[in-house]
């Protein structure tokens, strides 16, 4: 069996020093890529390309590449995460593109996610907010509950751990045309709103982060719906009507 033929590309990238910096893209050529390699395989051969010329590496975020730790953040040719659905930057692959294409790669854009440098962001709001949301209630006196002997209704520990699969990507916020991170609160939300081990802070909990949010910088939901598209994981939209509906109730009781 023939080996299947090599891509050449014309990538299109943004390069930037730094948040203070202007950015501008660059255009490189690219040839003989596998269509079997992933995206980041394919950037790691620029860059041994560039290198190799004695020009600077593009920085790019990158860890487990097995699409859990949500470091990847690529927008490319105008979508988060790829042309691909239901995949994370490092789970793209070449097989994708056409042979003679130009691909476009961009940061995300988002003023809560200022750039590092070329495609790395910092997402470290993210973490602030979560932050915000604090701890749950656990009883480690020596009397703890076997976590079995709690009665949870099956199709509600079902939407926890649907909620609970959000990886902090970062795709909702860049394909948002507010910069919304709406998706992304709403499931860290409704991952403990739903079970009773979360209930004992909710209220406290989706104040707190909502107040996050906001102070991150981060627009609002208009319910255009593009986050729940372009999530890798597809975290649905029914989490942010269940955080609203949290922040109503916590906000009526604290008056």
């Amino acid at each position: 069996m023939s080996a299947k033929k090599g891509l050449n590309l014309t990538l299109k990238i943004w390069r930037q020093k730094n948040n203070k910096s202007k950015g501008q893209f660059e255009v490189y050529k690219i040839s003989d890529v596998s269509p079997d390699s992933s995206f980041l395989e394919m950037l790691d051969m620029l860059n041994e390309q560039l290198v190799n010329e004695n020009l600077e590496p593009i920085a790019f975020d990158h860890d487990c590449r097995e699409g859990i730790c949500g470091m990847c953040s690529l927008y490319i040719n105008g979508r988060p995460h790829g042309p691909d659905t239901g995949i994370t930057t490092c789970q793209l692959h070449m097989r994708m593109f056409k042979d003679g294409e130009t691909i476009t790669i961009e940061p995300w854009r988002s003023a809560a996610f200022p750039v590092i440098k070329d495609l790395v962001v910092d997402r470290s709001a993210f973490d602030r907010i979560m932050a915000a949301g604090g701890f749950i209630s656990v009883n480690t006196s020596g009397n703890t509950t076997d976590a079995n002997a709690i009665l949870v209704p099956k199709d509600d520990a079902d939407k926890a751990m649907d909620a609970a699969a959000c990886i902090g990507c970062g795709a909702c916020v860049a394909t948002c045309k507010n910069g919304s991170a709406m998706l992304f609160v709403g499931a860290k939300v409704s991952q403990y709103a739903l079970l009773p081990q979360g209930r004992v802070e909710a209220k406290r909990r989706v104040l707190n982060m909502v107040k996050a949010m906001d102070e991150e910088g981060f627009g609002n939901c208009s319910n255009t719906g593009a986050c729940e598209v372009e999530c890798p994981k597809g975290i649905s939209l029914e989490n942010i009507a269940r955080m609203n509906r949290e922040y109503l109730s916590a906000f009526v009781d604290k008056g």
